[in-house]
């Protein structure tokens, strides 16, 4: 049987989109994505992340089978960012076989070596500004919304191909019933009443105001998020793709900015878990996701917090702690008694003590970004 690497043509996305089915077919947890939602992800003509990113499909074939699959990247508003030159590896999907494993690494890091790159960091799909890293423990149940999922044998293989861990990624499980005590709920009271806090959600229907909005939030996540590991700033024309994105499944009540005195603080942003809609979309038909997202809409019970972020000159004055009181309490008026916290860093530790002593969240998720030398 003989092993061929295949590199794709920029537009041929539909089979590496859809080979990613032959690897979890008898998978009871893993979330189909939507088809039309990776074809837009992957189209470099128009996710403008490809206008100072590129990216490169490649195939594992045996016998004309697909057993695996990998994307080289390389991101040059990161290497300006941390002037370095790191490329990076995204979108891996791979039968039990480290030959395999080893044959796709292998033509990721050239192509990769070829331009210049001196190490390959990931996984990312296809940067850390979407999905991101490895899960390595918690695999007793469906990622929740734009989170990865993958076999548990994957980190041997990625280990296997001389891949060493950079950083750890984790989630945390938040419930209504036990994130809220009379002690947070004072802190809460002082917190808004010494700062003059109040809410407002994002104006999802007005385009000029949801324009003025979408202005405010790329600013604070830009800012808010500049010292974190790995971060680089979206452009304008990334942060409007993505709001245009999240705008087709975003509820008004869950993106919120926070205010102090009638200047902008922080902001929310908290999806709905549609990935429990989606899990249901195994034969992968291209309007099967729509379907079942809108029949099983009403039968969530979890809320994902994608960004929650505030500005440097307000940090350090509970502002963050009371958001997370605040999504939790608008979730719970809708019936969904449960939240995840996700992408947080192992070493932040301010953000870690806040969501284990302050809100009593469960650490049930670690993901892992890994990092080879070329």
């Amino acid at each position: 049987m003989s092993l061929q690497i295949r590199a794709l043509d920029n537009d041929d996305t539909l089979p590496f989109i859809k080979a990613q089915w032959l690897f979890y077919k008898d998978d009871p947890h893993w979330v189909p994505p939507m088809i039309m939602d990776r074809k837009k992800l992957l189209n470099q003509n128009k996710n403008p992340f490809y206008k100072h990113g590129k990216l490169q499909m490649f195939l594992a074939e045996k016998d004309g089978k697909v057993v695996g699959r990998i994307a080289a990247i390389t991101n040059s508003n990161h290497n300006t960012t941390y002037g370095d030159k790191v490329g990076f590896f995204g979108f891996f999907e791979c039968i039990q076989d480290q030959g395999v494993a080893t044959a796709l690494f292998t033509a990721a890091e050239q192509w990769l070596r070829d331009r210049g790159m001196t190490h390959v960091r990931g996984p990312v799909n296809p940067s850390l500004n979407d999905e991101a890293g490895l899960l390595i423990h918690g695999f007793d149940g469906p990622p929740v919304l734009l989170m990865t999922y993958n076999p548990p044998y994957y980190q041997q293989l990625i280990e296997g191909a001389g891949y060493k861990k950079e950083k750890d990624l984790y989630a945390y499980l938040l419930k209504n019933e036990t994130y809220l005590d009379a002690k947070v709920q004072r802190l809460r009271d002082v917190v808004i009443k010494r700062y003059n806090l109040t809410f407002r959600n994002i104006n999802l229907k007005n385009k000029e105001q949801f324009r003025k909005d979408v202005d405010a939030l790329r600013e604070i996540y830009n800012a808010a998020w500049e010292k974190n590991w790995g971060f680089v700033k979206m452009t304008h024309a990334e942060f409007d793709f993505l709001a245009a994105d999240l705008k087709q499944i975003a509820d008004p009540q869950y993106a919120f900015l926070a205010e102090v005195n009638g200047k902008v603080a922080g902001f929310c942003l908290a999806l709905p878990d549609i990935n429990q809609s989606l899990k249901h979309n195994k034969k992968g038909g291209l309007l099967g996701g729509v379907y079942h997202l809108l029949s099983k809409k009403k039968h969530i019970d979890l809320v994902r917090i994608i960004v929650l972020g505030v500005l440097p000159e307000f940090r350090g004055k509970g502002i963050d702690a009371v958001m997370y009181q605040e999504i939790g309490d608008r979730a719970a008026q809708n019936g969904i008694m449960k939240g995840e916290a996700s992408w947080i860093l192992e070493d932040n530790v301010m953000m870690n003590r806040a969501l284990t002593d302050t809100m009593h969240g469960e650490r049930y998720r670690t993901y892992r970004i890994f990092q080879k030398p070329l």
